[in-house]
Order: C-alpha cells, then sequence, then structure tokens
C-alpha cells in the first residue's frame, strides 16, 4: 500500500510494497520491508513538529492496546501514535480483563474482534502469544512484546534512530550489552540489525551471553573492554530479573565492574559513537548517570523515534485491511 494524500502530504510511497495485517516479529521481516517500515516512520515522524500534531490516515479505525504484561512507555507510545492517526483508542490490563475470570486469550480477543475492534497491540509474558492471535483473528496484530521471544517496535525504533543519526545500518559494529538470554529487545535487534547489514556482537556474563547465540549470525564476547573502541553504537540493555529464576552473577556491583559503561570505560569509545538503552535505565548499573545525559546518548531520541515507528506500523498493518 501506498501512503494516501490525506494522511500527510509529505508522506512518500514506501520502497517495498506492504502486504502484512499483523507485525509479530522481526525473525519473519526481509531487509525491504523493514525499510518500508523505517521509511514510512521518517515521514510520519514530520507530524511531531507541526501545530496540530494529527492526520486523519486512521480516522474511524479502533485500537485496544491489551496489556497483559506491565508496561508504561510502550503503552503510552502506542496510544499517542493512535492518536496522532485519529484512531479511537481503548486500554486493557490484565487485572480489569476477563483473564482473571478464566476466560482464554484466544475468547478474550475474539470478543474484542466483535466490538468492531481494527488492530489489537498485545503485551504478553508467554512468547508466540500474538502470533497466535494472529493466525486466529481478522483484526490486525501488534506484538508489543511476547515473553523474552521478540519486541518487534523496539527493535525497529533502535535502528530508525541508528540510522538516522549515523546516516546507514550496513557495515556500523553495534555492541549489544547486558541480559541477552532473557531480552526480546536483543533478540528483535539482532534480527533487524543482521538483516539492514550491520556487524553485532554480544556482550555479557557467560550465564546471560551464551556461545549459542553465535549460530544467528554474532559475534559472542564476555570482555566488554576488548570491543569498545571499534563500537559505532552500544547499546545497553537492563538486567531482566523479572524473567531469571535464579541468580546469574553474584552481585549488581561485580556485574557493573565488569559490563557497566562507566566514565572510565567510555574514554575508549569512538568520540562519535552512539550510547543507547531501551529503558527503563538502572543509572549506576548499566551506564553511568551522566553517561546517559551526555551528547553521545540517543536514549530520548529512542522514545522520540519510536513514536513515530509506532505510527507507521499501525498505518501500515492497518492499511492492508481497507476495503
Amino acid at each position: 500500500m501506498s501512503p494516501t494524500p490525506s494522511a500527510s502530504s509529505s508522506l512518500q510511497r514506501p520502497q517495498a510494497e506492504w502486504i502484512h495485517k499483523d507485525l509479530t516479529a522481526i525473525e519473519s521481516l526481509n531487509a525491504d520491508e523493514i525499510t518500508t517500515i523505517l521509511d514510512t516512520a521518517s515521514a510520519f515522524k514530520t507530524v511531531g513538529d507541526r501545530d496540530v500534531k494529527k492526520v486523519p490516515a486512521l480516522r474511524g479505525k479502533t485500537l485496544v492496546n491489551f496489556f497483559v504484561e506491565p508496561s508504561t512507555r510502550t503503552r503510552i507510545s502506542f496510544e499517542l501514535a493512535a492518536f496522532r492517526l485519529s484512531a479511537d483508542v481503548v486500554n486493557i490490563s490484565a487485572s480489569t480483563s476477563s483473564l482473571t475470570k478464566g476466560e482464554t486469550l484466544k475468547d478474550t480477543a475474539k470478543n474484542l474482534e466483535a466490538l468492531h475492534t481494527d488492530i489489537i497491540v498485545l503485551r504478553h509474558s508467554s512468547a508466540g502469544a500474538a502470533q497466535f492471535l494472529a493466525e486466529r483473528l481478522d483484526a490486525s496484530v501488534i506484538n508489543a512484546g511476547d515473553g523474552a521471544h521478540e519486541h518487534p517496535t523496539q527493535a525497529l525504533l533502535d535502528t530508525f534512530t541508528i540510522r538516522e543519526k549515523k546516516g546507514r545500518i550496513a557495515g556500523l559494529r553495534v555492541a549489544i550489552v547486558g541480559d541477552i538470554l532473557f531480552s526480546r529487545v536483543a533478540r528483535s535487534n539482532i534480527h533487524a540489525l543482521l538483516k539492514l547489514g550491520a556487524h553485532v556482537t554480544l556482550v555479557g556474563p557467560r550465564t546471560l551471553v551464551p556461545h549459542e547465540f553465535k549460530a544467528m549470525g554474532v559475534a559472542v564476547t564476555h570482555d566488554l573492554d576488548s570491543v569498545l573502541a571499534e563500537c559505532d553504537v552500544i547499546n545497553l540493555l537492563r538486567i531482566q530479573h523479572e524473567r531469571q529464576r535464579k541468580e546469574y552473577f553474584p552481585s549488581l556491583g561485580e556485574y557493573t565492574a565488569f559490563f557497566g559503561l562507566t566514565r572510565q570505560r567510555a574514554e575508549s569509545l569512538k568520540p562519535d559513537a552512539l550510547i543507547m538503552h531501551p529503558g527503563p535505565i538502572n543509572r549506576g548499573i548499566e551506564i553511568d548517570s551522566d553517561l546517559a545525559d551526555s551528547s553521545r546518548s540517543v536514549i530520548l531520541d529512542q522514545v522520540t523515534n519510536g513514536l513515530a515507528v509506532r505510527m507507521a506500523v499501525l498505518y501500515l498493518c492497518a492499511g492492508t485491511r481497507n476495503g
């Protein structure tokens, strides 16, 4: 589909035809499809600079934010993205849904669809939950994070930010540092970056970055200092305590000593290296506070760009169901 003039006069035809009603994983997309989302997001980002920050692209559509797992940034970002596209939005959490009464996820979603819901944005603790619904609903399903599997829009906003700041993805060296084993953000980023031609190195404790990840096409190291000088981008991840059932390192102090981006370590980075973090930040653990607020940090740019990326995803997926 191509953006309509009424949606935004600045939108241009995407490079590749978008045919998917859902976005459940980056792994299933090709490089052209990822680029189509990024290019569409570039056009939508200009909406935020207007006095009236809305376009009528999804007027008459209804979006349900169905967050079975808690979220602040992602839910609000999808909500604002839908508002800016002129869609109607309803927010549902697990505690206020019929899931608490024993209703299945499928039945809850089917009931939402029966109320003429066009788009369901789902966050769920079980890997594959979004794909499960996508195969059973006519409504578009957008994965806002499923267990430790994938978080597609986070990877898209990360790659969008890198491309915006560096002008390209291909050939860049990106280090992803931290809890890779339990991180859906890491998995989606790996798929997106590799498909777009970046070189990816995973860094962290042996217990959280096993060598099995090499099968994905990435490098693995347990020595952060050995990769800093060659990094174009360093993406720092939060420790996913809520998904761990045992301790994977002795203490947070030891983790910071070996894998935290401290001021001393940052001196080894290239002057133009980007510092990223998907949030929420644990200041003083993954990153020193002043580095998080420094000129090399693009953490707040990631938040801003997430809005444009989610506008693009909602627009493209909902558009496959027009007519």
